[in-house]
């Protein structure tokens, strides 16, 4: 059943984490717990290599052979179903190690005084070691995604600031207005995901030639035009006269705004949109002005259509950030082995996501 599948996946992890410390017997249990909750392909496929892992590695059965002989033979045994295993020794040690670290800059391997240059040198080679596509040692997602969230708190000076200040062993968490939470420990999330990441800097956004970016606002920016931008010197005619054109344009953009309407709808009402509306497909209520249907002489339809695409968009961004809150707090909770981060890990709610598979339910 559906509602069982986090509970198989946990099952998974476990497993994954008895068969690097060897304790296939009870990796072979989660595993077929796993599958009684929620089958999937990712258990089955543990399920046959620890089987045969289990039958290549059992010992003989009794004989007057030679000792040498019969030990030369296990030997070969395992290596072949060592082979077997899609990551190497080094892959998983690397992961262990990850796991084992307390703070994002342990997690890097850099001091508190690294620059945010040595911070990116340090994310690249760790990056190109355990990147699930390349690692597939057990726990190397969850790994790649912690030093995804080091890299983009330590290259944050906020962020950074606030990391620093309250330490890597207590745990604050701060409402803003929209009743968002952050934690200012190991909780803390970047704004984008580790794949993202890592395509700043190794795709397009990280060009090889060397260059480094710095954020800004909710930006990458490439910091030698930071550089440029920030000590030109415009103190001629000629560059005034180059200027002129933006100017204008500049100009005409703020003429322009003043000149636009009021918005037509709000999905939260107020003093200025007091009066409820439901959309007529998915029920969104909505809220408009007073005079209304005197007013607005634009189609219903498209309206409605507007109203339940931002609604639904909002409701997707949220629930985002609630799975992504939760994810990282069973993370640190299995890593730190606290059954009471665990429980309040587990007791979460995800009320965004609740609401989307609703309206999802009615669209049907």
């Amino acid at each position: 059943m559906e509602v069982n599948k986090d509970e198989a996946e946990r099952c998974i992890e476990l497993a994954r984490g008895y068969m690097s410390e060897g304790k296939y017997d009870k990796a072979e249990k989660f595993l077929l717990k796993s599958e009684k909750l929620y089958s999937t392909q990712t258990a089955r496929d543990l399920l046959s290599k620890l089987q045969c892992f289990k039958a290549a590695t059992s010992p003989p059965p009794k004989s007057e052979d030679n000792t040498t002989r019969r030990n030369t033979s296990s030997a070969g045994r395992k290596e072949k179903a060592s082979a077997e295993m899609d990551y190497t020794p080094e892959q998983l040690e690397a992961v262990k190690r990850i796991k084992k670290c307390k703070d994002y800059y342990e997690i890097l391997g850099v001091s508190k005084d690294a620059t945010d240059s040595d911070i990116k040198k340090a994310y690249k080679k760790l990056a190109l070691n355990l990147h699930p596509d390349k690692n597939r040692a057990p726990g190397a997602a969850e790994a790649f995604k912690a030093i995804g969230n080091a890299v983009a708190v330590l290259t944050d000076a906020e962020k950074r600031k606030q990391y620093d200040l309250y330490g890597s062993d207590e745990e604050r968490i701060r409402h803003n207005s929209t009743h968002r939470s952050e934690t200012y420990t190991r909780g803390f999330e970047s704004d984008v995901t580790a794949e993202e990441l890592f395509n700043m800097f190794f795709g397009g956004g990280f060009p090889s030639s060397g260059n480094i970016y710095v954020r800004r606002g909710n930006q990458w920016r490439r910091a030698d035009q930071h550089s440029q931008q920030t000590h030109r010197e415009p103190n001629n005619y000629s560059v005034l006269m180059q200027m002129l054109p933006v100017l204008i344009l500049i100009a005409l953009s703020m003429m322009s705004s003043l000149l636009v309407s009021d918005p037509i709808y709000s999905l939260t009402p107020n003093s200025k949109f007091p009066v409820m509306r439901n959309t007529m497909s998915l029920r969104i209520p909505y809220y408009v002005k007073e005079n209304f249907h005197t007013t607005y002489q634009g189609s219903i339809r498209r309206l409605e259509a507007s109203v339940e695409e931002e609604y639904i968009a909002n409701l997707r961004n949220s629930c985002y950030r609630e799975k992504t809150y939760r994810e990282s707090l069973l993370w640190r909770a299995r890593n730190f082995g606290d059954s009471t981060l665990m429980a309040k890990a587990q007791g979460i709610k995800t009320p965004s996501c609740d609401a989307l598979q609703e309206i999802n339910s009615r669209a049907l």
